[in-house]
């Protein structure tokens, strides 16, 4: 009876051996796994860095003119006025540029005075760009020749058209707004345009995609300065929610563009939904095409044969 409790114990013991090594095993695999996670997670932290001044603040300029949308700027602006970093200061110093200092109309009618003019602003460290009228020769000289210097050129949303005017954006890669891919692949043809993409980063350049991706743009311009931890703890205290920043990538729902049928018809110019019944139209070798606008059919009938064969391509 001794010798089978003895048995019986040991083979409880090994047993336990095993399930103990099991254990173990299962938590070692766990904690691979976090550390790995851990180590994903901070690598784009480290990746394309930028060290911030050793005194003194980083001037960020905003590049406004007429009809600029307001989240395009307004939405990084607050981004960088909300960084916090040790002892509680505010490293970024914002201001606005434009060609004068009168009143200019932002989207909806927002009435903004731009803080400086090309001609006196100080030199920035951080340019951003937002959707609004065509440039003028002046800021585009004034992009160009400051961009020389900064850390950061970025664009958010149609103001990668503005960025790409400048000529910086020719030979390398960038993002704008969904609605426009086809507009700047046509008037853009040495830019590689990446669809899906919630920015692009090419050096001192960046480009973001429409309106919201600004913000994560901004959000991932603080981590390059100041690490994860304050660029997440940013986005905390704003309730901002959105990942996209710390994935580059992460646009993918609008890497397909959607498919104009007849029943659906789609504007061969920005790729939104139209109504056949009220929308302005055009045939061009037997085939009707219906546009968002009077301005998108202007832009089609100027070169119809481009907006079709990009619409055949989709």
């Amino acid at each position: 009876m001794l010798a089978l409790m003895n048995a019986q114990t040991n083979s409880m013991n090994g047993r336990d051996l095993i399930n103990s090594a099991a254990r173990f095993g299962l938590i070692a695999a766990l904690a691979l796994f976090v550390i790995g996670q851990l180590v994903a997670s901070a690598a784009p932290a480290e990746a394309n860095s930028l060290k911030p001044p050793a005194k003194g603040d980083i001037p960020i300029a905003f590049v406004i003119s007429e009809g600029a949308v307001v989240i395009d700027f307004c939405g990084p602006w607050e981004v960088f006025r909300d960084v916090m970093v040790s002892g509680g200061d505010h490293p970024f110093r914002l201001y606005t540029v434009s060609d004068k200092t009168d009143p200019i109309h932002a989207g909806g009618g927002m009435k903004i005075i731009s803080d400086y003019t090309f001609a006196n602003a100080p030199a920035p460290k951080v340019i951003v760009v937002p959707a609004q009228s065509e440039p003028s020769q002046e800021m585009l000289k004034w992009i160009r020749e400051s961009t020389k210097n900064t850390d950061v050129t970025m664009s958010v949303c149609t103001g990668a058209f503005v960025l790409a005017k400048t000529g910086l954006l020719s030979g390398k890669s960038a993002t704008t707004f969904h609605s426009a891919f086809n507009s700047f692949a046509m008037e853009f043809p040495d830019i590689h345009l990446k669809r899906g993409a919630r920015f692009v980063e090419n050096g001192n350049l960046a480009t973001a995609g429409g309106l919201s991706s600004g913000i994560d743009l901004a959000l991932r311009v603080v981590e390059r300065y100041y690490g994860r931890e304050v660029a997440q703890k940013t986005a905390y205290n704003m309730e901002y929610q959105g990942q996209g920043w710390m994935n580059p990538d992460s646009n993918q729902t609008y890497a397909v563009a959607a498919v104009s049928t007849a029943e659906h018809p789609v504007c061969p110019v920005c790729g939104m939904d139209v109504d056949p019944k009220t929308a302005p139209k055009s045939v061009f070798k037997g085939s009707t095409y219906y546009f968002c606008s009077d301005d998108d059919k202007k832009t089609f009938d100027a070169a119809p044969d481009k907006f079709a064969d990009a619409t055949l391509r989709r």
